[in-house]
């Protein structure tokens, strides 16, 4: 008899392996993702690597699909790290944050500078936050090795006044339109690419951006 495929309960419905980077200054964490990460199907830790400079070598030797990467680490922090890696190494990272205002805001740079998403550390007291956290996490990395971001390849990374404005001529009867813009994934590096050139004259824009609303607060300051 020819059994359908479906009819194995154990078959992985993610069925390529997804090299994963753990890059955090705490060795308690790194164990931590490392261990539940290795759990879930679809799923390999290739590596740990406390800082910046130990990743740099782990990916040139490990060639990882995937990085997850803390934001504040000594050293060097993950937007820096980011900036320097993206344009010579392109790889998608998820970005795992503390939910501090500086911490925040970090994160929000690190979404600016190439990470494709990110996750929030929960409270050390927090069982059930750290449970659903690596959960997400392990969602998020299957997701983000998909994403291709090759673009980031030889990237310059300018300031806000080195870009080029669209004319205002483009917006006529401004106050007639409204613009809207949703994002998820992703959304950040676009929107910011986005809003940066609109003219003086742009129509009222409403922005839907999926994130925690910690993050949004940060990001709207940001875009200000």
């Amino acid at each position: 008899m020819i059994k359908s495929e479906n009819s194995n309960p154990k078959r992985q419905t993610f069925k390529r392996i997804v090299r994963v980077l753990v890059v955090d200054d705490s060795a308690l964490v790194c164990q931590i993702l490392k261990d539940r990460l290795s759990q879930e199907p679809g799923l390999e830790v290739v590596g740990t690597a406390p800082d910046p400079y130990a990743a740099r070598d782990k990916i040139v030797e490990l060639r990882p699909d995937v990085m997850t990467l803390d934001v504040e680490m000594p050293r060097m922090n993950g937007v820096d790290f980011l900036k320097r890696l993206m344009p010579q190494y392109p790889i998608p990272v998820i970005m795992v944050s503390s939910l501090t205002r500086k911490g925040t805001s970090i994160a929000i740079e690190a979404l600016e500078a190439g990470a494709v998403d990110f996750v929030t550390k929960p409270s050390a007291e927090s069982f059930h936050g750290l449970e659903n956290m690596l959960m997400e996490l392990c969602t998020k990395i299957k997701i983000a090795s998909t994403a291709n971001v090759s673009h980031w390849k030889k990237k310059l990374f300018q300031l806000p006044s080195e870009q080029r404005i669209m004319p205002a001529k483009e917006f006529k009867k401004a106050d007639e339109r409204v613009i809207a813009i949703g994002a998820s994934t992703g959304g950040i590096e676009a929107i910011t690419e986005i809003v940066t050139k609109f003219p003086p004259l742009t129509p009222g824009v409403v922005i839907v951006q999926h994130m925690p609303p910690v993050f949004t607060t940060m990001f709207a300051d940001r875009l200000n």
